[in-house]
């Protein structure tokens, strides 16, 4: 099993994490029209494939105890169960926070849910596993946080005139945001202990996790979507173009790729589950990255709006360099 061994490496792979976070959702831009539930099959498929290939590559490096395969049969249940916990808790968290961005647009369901999934996350695996200077990284969660509010002002302004937001929106935000910050955790506990999991075998079984809850969770959201409307039926997903199906696939490879290695750098020594995780959810400022270069989100937008958006990312950059060198100064 591969592990980074200096903490320049563990940074560039919480760099790269973030990255994958921010760009994944760029497939779905491509499949305009297909409704997200039938292109959430193709995207778990890609995500529990791409564990796969990583655990069978640098997951199985240096053949021991530690490599994938041999992991997974010596591995604790109990540390089992954590991993498909949190694969479960996180896509039932996705799935809410698609459907709040679809009833309360993505100026509230961003702010509020990954807001309030980062500082939860952040603080729970701080405390399960206290590494990194204290002041550091949550000086840098509190400017990142406010970069995220600031990115979610420049779109409420970019967007005036819309129709006022839902009580149910602002719920389902606030819900989808308490089990995205939830989820985290389990794949703590289940990377710590006895016969715990590796980074790349607790990537497998999370992604086992999420596939067992799409099947129900999904099929139910198309029967009954919570935004509303007529039911769908996999009519929709077979009458896809080949293409689209790909692009799904596509976006969860790169999600995958993502979380794994997130997870190996949040093991890797100095860091610690509080530093990746709040490294990796910097993803809100590269989808904003995003909009604004390649989907040319905010073109015709006022001086006022723009100027949030440089303060946005200012507020994001300093923050998340705040956060980087906090391994390095000691708690």
């Amino acid at each position: 099993m591969y592990q980074p061994e200096s903490y320049g490496i563990a940074l560039l792979m919480m760099l790269l994490s973030m990255i994958c976070w921010g760009s994944w959702a760029n497939t779905m831009k491509l499949t305009p029209g297909w409704r997200f539930q039938h292109f959430y099959w193709d995207y778990v498929l890609g995500v529990l494939l791409m564990s796969l290939v990583w655990g069978l590559t640098l997951g199985s490096t240096n053949q021991g105890p530690q490599s994938f395969v041999q992991n997974l049969r010596a591995a604790d249940s109990t540390n089992i169960i954590y991993a498909l916990l949190g694969g479960v808790i996180f896509n039932v968290a996705n799935l809410l926070l698609v459907a709040a961005i679809e009833i309360a647009g993505l100026a509230v369901a961003f702010p509020v849910g990954i807001g309030l999934a980062l500082v939860e996350g952040v603080v729970i695996n701080y405390i399960l596993a206290p590494k990194g200077n204290p002041y550091l990284l949550f000086g840098g969660l509190t400017l990142d946080v406010l970069a995220i509010v600031c990115d979610a002002l420049a779109y409420r302004r970019k967007e005036a005139g819309s129709p006022n937001v839902s009580t149910k929106g602002i719920v389902i935000s606030m819900l989808a945001g308490v089990l995205m910050g939830l989820f985290y955790p389990f794949v703590t506990k289940a990377l710590t202990g006895t016969n715990a999991l590796g980074p790349y075998t607790v990537g497998f079984v999370f992604a086992v996790g999420i596939l067992l809850c799409t099947i129900p969770a999904n099929y139910v959201l198309m029967r009954r979507p919570i935004t509303g409307g007529e039911g769908l039926t996999m009519q929709g997903y077979f009458a896809a173009r080949g293409s689209w199906h790909l692009y799904a696939i596509l976006g969860g490879l790169i999600w995958c790729t993502g979380t794994v290695l997130n997870f190996v750098a949040g093991r890797a020594q100095l860091v610690g589950p509080a530093v990746s995780y709040a490294i990796g959810n910097g993803a809100t400022m590269v989808s904003a990255v995003w909009g604004i270069v390649v989907w040319k989100e905010f073109s015709d937008a006022p001086a006022s709006v723009m100027r949030l958006v440089a303060l946005m990312f200012f507020l994001f950059l300093v923050g998340l360099g705040a956060i980087a060198v906090a391994p390095l100064w000691g708690a």
